[in-house]
């Protein structure tokens, strides 16, 4: 099958869906697969062998007028695009996954015609070109990570003011994402949580849409020999991003004995941010380490390795990348009872403990149960890296999704003949 998967955002430090595309682009290829990758800036690494198309953009959200402009090629902002680009994002519109698919869909014709693609795979850009790309033939499957729409209420949910409001409904591209998504012809997800909130917000049948789980590289994300237990609790993500929770993390942190430690792994804490506001509010500047640098993954998986225990207190996940890379590297997982979080952890209490949102209490109960037993700790921990090499792997999750494109291009095939 020869696939094109679209990421507008390819760098796998973006976030899951960077480590989402790279790894099923890697999955196609060894299964014999010819995937084309066509990314955004930051652009992806990928295995040797996988072609990269780059959609190159202007990068403008954020920066003044002075600062998006060359000055060694000052023009370069006057065409269309690049124009409309840098107007809306200073009404603070995020315009990337806009102009990233009607950049691509300009030249879909030429690429279609040398490639012959038979799907185009969307990581859940769900721009308007897709529309047009779609409608020159080939069919269009989206993968809906979690809607947007959680996003948005979580930062509602922080500072509900009308300025907030106003900023953050410019900022998510919802109704685009809303009109294109039902006009694809099929929506992928990566949980049954998922399923659920894109029925809810979406409007789209739970029943046709179809749940693929990521997976993830137990060879790369393994306990490390010899690495020290430096932390009693370790906390990796976005900690600005609001879904996340770390203020019941901290609150529960404050709940216990001054003895037990926290550390969080974040390449991205701005010294203003919620992280040391926490820290100062609930007095535990000297309880908590912070690792606020791009790390490699073998850093990450050192990291992982020198925690007892991983908390994951998301109000929402799709799926949960660092409950399945903490539970492969042989932690155990208290996380919020939110999102897909049930579907990774487990909800028999083997592989981790699950606890109410926005509980503090039962949050702060699951750490000392877990903690005050260091041998239940690490018969945990075993369990949780046999739960993700059981049931969450990338070979898996790539070949289910090829039975997807497999299913979609039957119909199109049916359709044209019966038209």
């Amino acid at each position: 099958m020869r696939i094109a998967l679209l990421t507008y955002r390819g760098n796998m430090f973006c976030g899951g869906q960077g480590i989402y595309a790279a790894y099923l682009a890697r999955e196609w290829k060894r299964a014999g697969h010819d995937v084309h990758v066509f990314a955004g800036p930051p652009f992806p690494e990928l295995e040797e062998g996988i072609p990269l198309h780059e959609i190159p953009n202007d990068n403008v959200f954020g920066q003044t007028p002075r600062e998006a402009v060359d000055p060694a090629h000052p023009f370069s902002m006057l065409k269309p695009l690049s124009l409309w680009e840098l107007g809306v994002s200073r009404f603070g519109v995020f315009p990337e996954m806009q102009t990233f698919g009607f950049r691509l869909m300009r030249r879909w014709r030429e690429i279609q015609k040398r490639f012959r693609f038979d799907v185009v795979f969307d990581n859940q850009c769900l721009s308007w070109g897709l529309l047009g790309i779609q409608a020159m033939g080939v069919p269009v499957v989206s993968v809906i990570h979690h809607p947007l729409h959680i996003d948005r209420e979580a930062d509602f949910t922080i500072d509900p003011s009308l300025k907030k409001r106003v900023e953050r409904t410019l900022y998510f591209p919802l109704m685009m994402q809303q009109a294109v998504a039902p006009r694809l012809a099929k929506i992928v997800t990566v949980s049954e949580a998922s399923r659920g909130a894109i029925e809810k917000y979406f409007k789209i049948p739970e029943k046709k849409v179809s749940v693929v789980y990521n997976g993830t590289d137990t060879e790369i994300f393994h306990p490390v020999p010899g690495v020290e237990k430096a932390a009693d609790l370790l906390f990796v993500g976005r900690t600005e991003d609001r879904k996340k929770g770390i203020g019941t993390m901290f609150e529960a942190l404050s709940m216990l004995s001054e003895n037990v430690t926290l550390k969080i792994v974040d390449g991205r804490i701005p010294g203003h941010g919620l992280v040391p506001r926490l820290t100062r509010r609930f007095g535990l500047e000297k309880r908590v380490e912070i690792v606020d640098r791009m790390l490699s993954v073998p850093e990450l998986v050192e990291h992982y390795s020198s925690g007892r225990v991983a908390l994951v207190p998301s109000f929402f996940e799709g799926f949960g990348f660092p409950a399945s890379e903490a539970m492969a590297c042989g932690l155990p997982v208290i996380a919020n009872a939110a999102g897909a979080l049930p579907e990774v952890v487990g909800s028999d209490g083997h592989a981790g403990l699950l606890v109410p949102q926005r509980d503090a209490h039962a949050m702060a109960d699951a750490m000392r149960t877990i903690l005050r037993n260091p041998e239940q700790t690490e018969r945990m921990g075993r369990a949780a890296r046999r739960r993700v090499e059981r049931l969450f792997q990338w070979d898996q999750a790539a070949a289910e999704m090829v039975d997807v494109f497999e299913e979609v291009i039957h119909a199109a095939h049916r359709r044209s003949q019966a038209a």
